[in-house]
This record gives structure tokens, sequence and C-alpha cells, in this order.
């Protein structure tokens, strides 16, 4: 667990309970629910990849608009977790900490890697739901 997610912290890695429970909680809403989850997913690790590189070329602000729309797009999935540890290290890019940087990006791919995982094992999961991977 991150320095930035304290011990018996509530944030979530992953759920989409809720957005099922707003969506109906039917097969419909699983679908979609289904579709986001994979479309959000699909990048895999591409959005810390360009990261990491931008930070490597001094491009603070193109590697803060990366984090910006990663936690956008992985949000929707109740990644508090992942959200917690993005608007950080947004926070210390936009302020130019560089010595904050690497310890803040850490927590976020470990929060990110854990979202990707819980994830992959909800669509394994919900698979047999609809027939199909």
């Amino acid at each position: 667990m991150s320095a930035l997610v304290p011990p018996g912290s509530t944030d979530t890695v992953f759920s989409v309970d809720t957005l099922l429970k707003y969506m109906g909680d039917d097969d419909k809403a699983r679908a979609v629910v289904t579709k986001i989850v994979r479309d959000a997913c699909a990048p895999a690790m591409t959005p810390l990849l360009q990261a990491h590189q931008a930070i490597a070329e001094g491009r603070l602000a193109d590697a803060g608009r990366i984090f910006h729309a990663l936690r956008g797009s992985v949000g929707s999935l109740g990644a508090r977790r992942l959200v917690t540890a993005s608007l950080a290290l947004e926070l210390a890019l936009a302020e130019q900490r560089m010595a904050d940087i690497p310890a803040l990006f850490a927590a976020v791919e470990d929060a990110y890697r854990q979202v990707l995982d819980q994830a992959g094992d909800w669509l394994a999961a919900h698979a047999s739901d609809r027939g199909r991977p």
C-alpha cells in the first residue's frame, strides 16, 4: 500500500457496483459497463509509459494532462485510490516538485496496476454472463 493511502483506508481500487446500480443493474447495464471497463483498460500501461517519457523530457505539463485523462477515464470505475494518487502527482507536476515526482509516480503506477488487475478479474468473472470474453 502506498504512503498516499493509509492502512485501513476506504479508498477503493475498483468497483462498478454503483455504476451498475445507476444503470439499472440488468443485462443491458452489465453489457454497457463491460464495454466501459474494457475501453478504460484497453490502453493498459501505455499512458504511464507516455507520462514517464514526458517527465524524462521535462514536459511536465504534458505528463500532467496524461494523468488527468487517465484519472477521468478510470475514475468512473470506482478507482478512488488511483484518483487520490493521480491528483497528488498532478499537483507535484504542476508545482514542479521534482523530488516528489518519483515516489508519487510509483504510487500512481501501483494503484493503476491494481485497477487493471481487478478490472481484468471482473471482466473474466462477467464474461460468462454474456457468453463471451
